[in-house]
């Protein structure tokens, strides 16, 4: 038995050790931490069961019947982040540089499927330099493989991929099938062709890190949420990430102690409208004088800024947060923020968040940049989210609504549960002088000046759209917390269904 023992303890040992100290070293030069290493941090304590430690490839071509590393290149298992279970992969870049086999596509697999049996979240650490080319198709396979549990898995249990290293080539799409996407910055890349071949095609000389790296990911393309400064940095993140994600399409919301009143009066909110409509404010201090503790996370901060995106919690139960930034091209809505923002309300509607909007928004961006790529198709994807989404839906208005931007911003016509508007609400299908100018055409400056005040005087308030039943009621600014609270409250067991069908056929 002693023997049997010992044998277990060698072959444990040399899993752990992945490629060898050098390889270890190498990735350490790097500023990187090794598979293991990322997973301690991630994890609680101890908490890490693995599996599949002592697979090996099964490729016999290209002298690789001589090379063996038990774990192949991927260390998986379970664990748990703050008490909580969840399901992981990491790839070692010392073990053949992370390189995907058809062997390390079935230990990914195999840990997917549990966590769809079970009901728990699946996080991917990604470090690889692609396909293992001397396996040919066969890791072509194991490829797709994966990319089919991520569809499978998509709106069952969350899904987040760091990006810890290269990703490249057929790689990229697991990544971007999951709900959300970190990244390091400076030493991990996406793309699907890297410098030397786009140089080869195009002409074009770009560096890896320009073509694909965190930076260029989550401020030009969206492909990735955040860009974290190092290893350590992106998991804390996506530990304290992790807390708000219920852990399956089946379970409430994770809830934790708050000391924070849910009936919290913030008599700042009163005056944080400015006088005049031209001047902007940032609406992130209404956000965090919102939620619990004001703590927000947000989703892509680095791009489309002119809306926000974010989890928080009130009453300690975790809620989605989408609103207009005044502060960025006076919080309109253009293309890019129309596909943030569906996205996102997506995303909280089929894990059962609700979903509180605070909306300023003068109208659409206009334009023919906008037109010709389309803001048609992408804003109607957010028009689209919040009109399928079942969850409970807040709206506080605090500010302009104006036009079709007014009825996507989760209107009372698109279910909203409860419209609320503060006084400072301005409700209307535009702007005052734009519409004197279409029904009084050829009035001279002053008759302008004097119908955009018969305008202002008639329309920019709440109260027209309150007559009407589209909002609720007319609140203080510093209740705004004790009424989303209390409308929570009341939402919590909402049942509401759409139509059946096998799946709706959103404007991609």
């Amino acid at each position: 038995m002693s023997a049997n023992i010992a044998e277990m303890e060698r072959r444990r040992a040399a899993a752990k050790l992945g490629g060898g100290q050098r390889r270890i070293d190498a990735q350490h030069a790097k500023g990187k931490l090794t598979a293991r290493e990322r997973l301690d941090i991630l994890l609680d304590e101890d908490s890490f069961e693995e599996v599949d430690a002592y697979v090996e490839h099964n490729c016999i071509d290209f002298g690789m019947n001589e090379s063996h590393i038990p774990g192949d290149g991927v260390v998986v298992g379970s664990g748990t982040i703050n008490g909580r279970l969840v399901f992981v992969f990491s790839q070692d870049f010392t073990v053949f540089g992370g390189a995907v086999s058809e062997r390390h596509a079935l230990k990914i697999c195999k840990i997917m499927d549990m966590a769809m049996k079970v009901g728990a979240p699946v996080i991917g650490l990604n470090d690889s330099g692609g396909a293992r080319i001397q396996e040919g198709v066969a890791s072509l396979a194991g490829y797709a493989e994966i990319f089919q549990r991520n569809v499978n898995a998509s709106g069952v249990v969350p899904q987040l991929s760091l990006i810890m290293g290269p990703c490249a080539g057929g790689a990229v799409y697991s990544p971007a099938m999951t709900d959300f996407i970190f990244m390091v910055k400076d030493s991990s890349f996406m793309f699907v062709t890297g410098p030397d071949v786009v140089k080869t095609v195009t002409n074009e000389v770009v560096t890896q890190e320009e073509l694909g790296g965190a930076v260029t990911h989550t401020t030009k393309t969206s492909v990735a949420d955040l860009a974290l400064e190092n290893d350590i940095e992106a998991l804390l993140t996506a530990r304290d990430f992790f807390d708000f994600l219920p852990l399956s399409n089946k379970e409430e919301v994770p809830e934790r102690p708050s000391s924070d009143p849910w009936d919290r009066i913030e008599d700042s909110l009163d005056t944080i409208v400015p006088d005049s409509a031209a001047q902007p404010y940032d609406m992130h201090e209404v956000i965090r004088k919102t939620l619990d503790e004001g703590e927000f996370f947000e989703i892509q901060p680095a791009h489309a800024g002119n809306i926000l995106c974010g989890f928080g919690r009130v009453e300690g139960r975790t809620v989605g947060v989408v609103a207009n930034q005044p502060l960025v091209l006076a919080g309109v809505l253009d293309i890019n923020s129309s596909k943030k923002a569906a996205r996102f309300v997506r995303f909280c509607d089929a894990f059962n968040i609700p979903i509180i909007t605070f909306v300023d928004v003068p109208g659409f961006l206009p334009g023919t940049a906008q037109e010709h790529n389309g803001i048609i198709k992408h804003g109607a994807k957010l028009l689209f989210a919040y009109a399928e989404a079942t969850v409970p839906k807040i709206t506080v208005i605090t500010r302009k609504a104006y036009g079709g931007a007014y009825d996507v911003m989760a209107s009372k016509h698109l279910r909203g549960d409860l419209n609320y508007a503060w006084p400072t609400a301005e409700i209307a299908v535009m702007g005052a002088k734009g519409a004197v100018e279409i029904i009084f055409r050829g009035l001279d400056t002053a008759g302008i000046a004097e119908k955009t005040k018969e305008y202002e005087d008639r329309f920019a308030n709440p109260f027209v759209a309150a007559a009407k039943g589209f909002i609720d009621e007319v609140i203080h600014p510093h209740s705004t917390r004790r009424r989303i609270a209390l409308g929570l409250r009341k939402l919590r067991h909402k049942a509401l269904e759409n139509p059946w069908k096998k799946h709706d056929n959103i404007p991609l």
